[in-house]
């Protein structure tokens, strides 16, 4: 299983990279989770749009759903499209938020993708046996496990502490963990965005064997989440745009 970075910059692209969407690839198959404000141009970097297999939203934020106007454009208009569906895994009302997003008049967005309901429990895409956790977010939100080939990845999207997390992740290769609230925040809300410390709280708790930080925002001190990760897990990264790492 291979991950690559699209975009890790929290509640909006930041200067160095487009907003959250990652790149997951096994046994040929291409799988995209989230498409944050900014993430279609850098994906367009990565891989020819028309290779992408299928689509996971883990919730219907901007910052991890808007790049779905886009790939609809490429996928209508640039002459290079393959033709069929793709499938996007979303939480129930994707369609209608989607349609919205890309036209006033929301029509429906159904040439480009064959949209799928989900909600927590375990199916399958492609090769990746898949299990969803709702999160602790103020939208229905869905942190993400995928196994393939004996190797686990975990993407928590966006979530407060949650024991639910936990447990998705429990022994799992990677965590790819969202970290977007400084440890020094004394205003932080519950219910909405992890510390660095959180994270590694979390993946110390599930017992994974890496941790990736995402998710973090410009105005955020990333060197400062990672060592406030890193002093609670230590086998803790942040992860750069176009990183690959090798599951």
């Amino acid at each position: 299983m291979k991950l690559t970075i699209v975009g890790c910059s929290g509640s909006g692209p930041g200067p160095g990279s487009p907003a959250s969407s990652y790149l997951v690839e096994h046994e040929g198959f291409r799988l995209v989770l989230d498409l944050g404000n900014g993430s279609f141009g850098a994906l367009q970097g990565l891989i020819d749009p028309g290779t992408v297999d299928a689509v996971f939203l883990s919730h219907l934020h901007a910052d991890h759903c808007l790049d779905v106007a886009p790939f609809v454009v490429w996928h209508r208009y640039s002459k290079r499209s393959p033709g069929r569906l793709v499938p996007l895994y979303a939480p129930v009302g994707a369609e209608r938020r989607l349609a919205l997003a890309y036209d006033l008049d929301g029509d429906g967005l159904s040439d480009v993708f064959d949209f799928v309901p989900v909600g927590p429990g375990a199916l399958t895409i492609g090769p990746f046996q898949v299990e969803l956790a709702r999160t602790a977010h103020p939208i229905e939100t869905y942190a993400i496990r995928l196994t393939a080939g004996g190797r686990s990845l975990v993407y928590t999207g966006d979530t407060g502490v949650s024991d639910r997390v936990i447990e998705l992740a429990r022994g799992a290769d990677v965590l790819l963990a969202e970290a977007a609230h400084p440890d020094n925040d004394p205003d932080q809300p519950p219910g909405l965005h992890l510390t660095g410390r959180q994270a590694a709280e979390h993946a110390a708790a599930a017992g994974v064997g890496r941790l990736l930080l995402t998710h973090i925002p410009a105005w955020v001190d990333r060197i400062g989440q990672l060592f406030a990760a890193s002093s609670v897990f230590s086998e803790t990264e942040l992860v750069q745009p176009a990183g690959v790492y090798e599951i």
